[in-house]
């Protein structure tokens, strides 16, 4: 017993010196996403993992209206992801095939299996640094790619005086000029807005080629009926200054669609 109690003590101040190490160094970090459906229907998240990012335990799934749902966060290494609404979705009775009317990822199935949105669409995005680090998440909501759902991403804790919410809470659809409109039969009206990339496919409005840079590539009258709507959205590909948001230290990510604030 004498013996059991002195190698107790002799390894006591290690345990302590790991406990504080442990403490020091932290396991700051986002542990999840929670996803919440405030719209009046129900829509299908879509889920991409970035090229270099594990991917998540699921990459597609159903949210009714009021419905939420979580998705734990990889425990170790940085990660960036995408998250969008699809709407309008339904199985073809003759081939059993899944598809959406907007935002759909062509998979053919409610989860994505690595395949991204088909625009417009209105795009979550998050890079998370790795937990423990210290380092910055960066986040924004991208209208990029067009518009279909409003979204907002808010994270939970991490440092004060930052990680604020950014969204897209706008109806851009009810301001989508008239050429970008994406009408659907029997939807009752506008279900998405297209972006001018989109639309027309020029280097002007895709910030490509002699217009790849930030200096040669600004806002256009179509960018800034999307910046209108929605200030802190990404308009267009080199909108960084006032789209792009950072975070230490938050333990999850909200996402919530048609948000009501």
């Amino acid at each position: 017993m004498a013996g059991n109690g002195s190698f107790w003590v002799q390894i006591m101040p290690a345990i302590l010196f790991l406990q504080l190490l442990f403490r020091a160094v932290g396991t700051d970090g986002a542990s999840s996403f929670s996803f919440a459906n405030d719209c009046q229907y129900p829509v299908w998240v879509g889920v991409l993992s970035g090229a270099t990012s594990p991917p998540l335990a699921r990459s597609g799934f159903y949210l009714p209206p009021s419905g939420t749902f979580q998705l734990a966060a990889p425990s170790s290494g940085s990660w960036s992801g995408t998250f969008w609404a699809r709407t309008g979705c339904a199985v073809d009775s003759s081939t059993g095939r899944f598809s959406c009317a907007t935002a759909d990822c062509g998979s053919g199935d409610v989860a994505c299996n690595g395949r991204g949105p088909s625009p417009p669409v209105t795009l979550a995005e998050i890079t998370l640094a790795s937990p423990g680090s210290g380092g910055q998440d960066f986040y924004d909501v991208s209208l990029v790619d067009g518009f279909n759902v409003p979204v907002r991403l808010s994270p939970s804790g991490g440092s004060a005086g930052e990680c604020r919410a950014v969204a897209c809470a706008g109806d851009v659809n009810a301001a989508c000029p008239s050429d970008l409109r994406v009408v659907v039969a029997g939807s009752g009206g506008v279900v998405a807005c297209r972006s001018a990339c989109d639309a027309y496919r020029s280097a002007r409005y895709c910030c490509t080629g002699e217009y790849g840079s930030p200096a040669a590539c600004g806002p256009t009258n179509y960018s800034q009926v999307f910046k209108t709507a929605c200030p802190a959205a990404y308009s267009y590909a080199y909108d960084d200054a006032s789209s792009t948001f950072t975070c230490v230290g938050a333990s999850n990510y909200d996402v919530t669609f048609c948000p009501r604030t």
